[in-house]
């Protein structure tokens, strides 16, 4: 851990604080070490609690494992992505449900009405799923790393060709896919910098 990284008063204790943030890490390789089906119920089941607005939920996942599965998808990620996703046990398709307003009356139930006042339109209604979506996507990777496996999130693929692959009913939109495991031989590059806090923050 370098010795200029500041110990903010938080809740987390540091042991989880650098679980799932200061020391994790985006790897490039993985070990052979499978991810169990327990593991990622336990992960769904940590990130399911994480807010959405109007509590939508649109993330929808699609687990690539098997070598029949890997086949289909490594031929649609783009230079040394696919040989990142080979070594991955496994690879997780994160899609946003552009009909996640279907759900809508039971996870929003004191407001069923949603469904039909604020996303009727179909445009609107795209525009929401990925957003929410999105948001969601930031859950899932912390909800790896907090299973005590990697995440390895890549947006080098063919978007229109996954979709078309994994999602034949038009009706969803790739939003990232996620290699999960345990680091492989040499894992990482260098740490990239990160901004300053007075770089980023202002006061209104």
């Amino acid at each position: 851990m370098p010795e200029t990284l500041v110990r903010a008063p938080l809740a987390l204790d540091d042991a989880a604080a650098d679980l799932l943030f200061r020391e994790a890490r985006t790897p490039n390789t993985f070990s052979s070490e499978p991810v169990s089906e327990e593991q990622l119920r336990a992960i769904y089941e940590l990130i399911k609690w994480a807010p959405t607005a109007f509590n939508a939920q649109p993330l929808r996942v699609v687990l690539v494992r098997s070598p029949e599965a890997k086949g289909r998808l490594l031929p649609l990620l783009f230079g040394s992505n696919a040989e990142k996703a080979r070594s991955a046990p496994v690879v997780a398709i994160l899609a946003a449900d552009l009909r996640f307003d279907r759900d809508l009356p039971r996870v929003f139930p004191h407001f069923p009405q949603a469904k039909d006042v604020h996303f009727s339109d179909p445009a609107s209604r795209e525009e929401a799923a990925l957003s929410y979506a999105q948001l969601q996507v930031g859950y899932f990777i912390l909800g790896v790393r907090a299973a005590g496996l990697a995440a390895g999130p890549m947006i080098g693929y063919n978007p229109i060709s996954v979709d078309a692959e994994f999602f034949p009913d038009g009706e969803h939109r790739v939003l990232t896919v996620v290699n999960i495991g345990k680091p492989g031989d040499e894992p990482w590059f260098q740490r990239l910098p990160r901004l300053e806090y007075e770089e980023v923050f202002t006061e209104a």
